[in-house]
């Protein structure tokens, strides 16, 4: 009998979300929202993540499947795999190669191109200061070796078109495509591949295969059909290379960036047509779509919508997604990957209803919200230690990524502090369990308490995670019987130790009310309501799983219980 975990359980959240959903704050400085929202081809089902300008404890970046831009991997497994060094919410990235995983288009990290711009088509960047970058990115790339002569390289970090050659560093993972027909000069050692400035490796061999270890340290030219002479000819073993890479100058300062498309909204204007070289699903129709905009203010507003789920979900066009983006006051946005590839994921659990049948899709990398500061998951909202057996203790929890300095503590109605941690402390989750008592042992107070932790790490960041909960003793020894409903009546009992408001009815598992049982005013007392196994309409329910809410709101707050029965028929 689990009292409801409205901002812990987000699955609540996905399941059943009201029209007019409240944004929670679901990590310090960043909210989420789910909203249901009404159009005249359908429902739409919108997912909303709103985080400070990046800097500090905050960035904005692309996370790969697998460590690697080959491969694919769900969003919610990278974020699991990252939780250790940040906390994250994110969604989907760039249009990715189905079979080999490589993205589409632009891919950086920490100011390292990790994978070509694709042509005549936009990219999104963050920059040093936090600014969103949305633009088309025109590149270019060449080598040169032992006769100076320059050589155009056409790809990085994936397999050279004819006549062409790539670049390939350890990003792509432990050795080259196996392929026949190349020649590959091994570089190393060789620098991180940052544009604007002549990159020098030595080549510590030619081999006239595919598949050849990449350094950790290094790279590897890889050639193609016409240009494999050229190769031969200038990458000579115990020579050097030189690589040069621009970007347009406007991106000198941008650190992290993946490709998809098209852009949204430029200058506080929607773009209907950004004439980007898509296919017509990618551009047009109503679809599950993702995008991430940038408001005025520096604030970053990421935005999904589920699609392809009738009843559930219709999806939404680009446009709409550009005016929703302007919506949440974005100046500049940017569209994703869209399809099944739609996915919205919180420190590793799924928040939305992806569209294949399978369930989330494997992708080739995520875009998402980074903060390395104290984190505290939302506590239960109601505490209420009345030995009826329900919502006796509260869980608590801090994360830290960094050695910080701790200060946890409980705060209670009337600004008293009771510390329950402090000190240094390692990375790491750290928990405990409060039973609603006082330090001597007496009943706490009824009211609003605050779990609060503090910390400031080794770089000398502060942070403070601060989560709000009730100790209530309202609502209490709810029993419903029987558990199993065939007919007759099903009888729902409770205590309340003081006047509340309060409300029985009857749900599905998506939080729908189907019938109201009772509503009203009621003074301290044990009471009990019956119900016959009949909507609101009168019509008999069919087989299956319900749930029983009783919610009580008194001068202390709202608490509620919520029963799970079955019905046979």
């Amino acid at each position: 009998m689990p009292r409801t975990f409205l901002s812990i359980a987000l699955l609540g959240l996905v399941l059943a979300p009201p029209a007019a959903a409240r944004a929670v704050l679901i990590m310090p400085g960043v909210t989420y929202e789910h909203r249901l929202e009404w159009t005249s081809p359908g429902v739409v089902q919108l997912y909303v993540i709103t985080a400070p300008r990046p800097g500090g404890l905050y960035s904005v970046g692309p996370l790969l499947s697998n460590d690697s831009v080959t491969g694919r991997e769900t969003v919610s497994s990278m974020e699991r795999r990252a939780s250790t060094a940040m906390t994250t919410i994110g969604v989907n990235g760039d249009f990715f190669d189905w079979k080999g995983g490589w993205p589409t288009g632009l891919l950086m990290q920490g100011g390292v191109v990790e994978h070509h711009p694709a042509d005549q088509r936009s990219a999104v960047g963050i920059d040093s200061t936090g600014t969103l970058h949305v633009d088309r990115v025109p590149w270019s790339a060449s080598w040169s070796g032992v006769s100076s002569v320059t050589y155009p390289i056409t790809r990085i970090n994936e397999p050279p078109l004819p006549n062409s050659t790539s670049l390939f560093t350890p990003v792509w993972g432990a050795s080259t495509p196996e392929a026949n027909g190349t020649v590959e000069a091994v570089l190393g050692p060789f620098p991180p591949l940052l544009p604007f400035r002549d990159l020098v490796g030595g080549v510590s061999s030619v081999v006239q295969t595919g598949g050849v270890p990449i350094p950790r340290d290094g790279a590897v030219l890889v050639a193609r059909g016409g240009a494999v002479p050229s190769l031969l000819a200038d990458a000579l073993p115990a020579g050097q290379i030189k690589v040069q890479l621009t970007l347009p100058q406007s991106w000198a300062t941008v650190t992290e960036a993946v490709g998809g498309g098209p852009a949204l909204v430029r200058n506080g204007s929607p773009i209907a047509n950004a004439g980007e070289a898509l296919t017509p699903a990618q551009l047009y129709g109503r679809d599950p779509r993702t995008a991430i905009g940038q408001r005025a203010d520096g604030r970053i507003v990421i935005v999904a919508a589920d699609g392809r789920r009738p009843g559930w979900s219709v999806g939404i066009s680009n446009w709409d997604l550009a005016l929703t983006l302007m919506r949440y006051g974005c100046v500049n946005g940017f569209a994703l990957d869209s399809g099944g590839s739609t996915t919205v994921a919180f420190d590793g659990q799924l928040l939305n209803r992806p569209s294949d049948p399978t369930g989330e899709r494997p992708v080739g990398e995520a875009l998402v919200v980074g903060y390395t500061g104290v984190f505290a998951p939302a506590p239960a909202p109601t505490l209420s230690p009345n030995r009826d057996g329900v919502a006796e203790s509260e869980s608590l929890a801090y994360k830290l990524v960094r050695p910080s300095t701790v200060s946890a503590k409980l705060v209670a109605p009337d600004g008293t502090v009771r510390e329950l941690d402090a000190g240094p402390r390692n990375p790491g989750w750290y928990r405990f369990t409060w039973d609603g008592t006082a330090a001597d042992g007496t009943p706490a107070p009824e009211g609003q308490w605050r779990w609060s932790v503090t910390a400031t790490d080794d770089l000398g960041r502060a942070s403070k995670a601060d989560r709000a909960f009730a100790v209530d003793r309202t609502l209490g020894f709810v029993r419903v019987r029987p558990a199993v409903f065939r007919r007759g009546r099903l009888t729902t009992s409770f205590d309340l130790t003081r006047d509340a408001k309060v409300r029985v009815s009857i749900e599905d598992l998506s939080g729908d009310i189907l019938r109201t049982v009772e509503a009203k005013p009621l003074a301290a007392g044990r009471y009990a309501f019956a119900w016959k196994g009949r909507d609101g309409r009168g019509h008999r329910v069919r087989s299956g799983t319900y749930i029983v809410r009783v919610a009580a709101t008194s001068a202390i707050g709202l608490s509620e219980v919520r029963v799970p029965i079955r019905v046979k028929r």
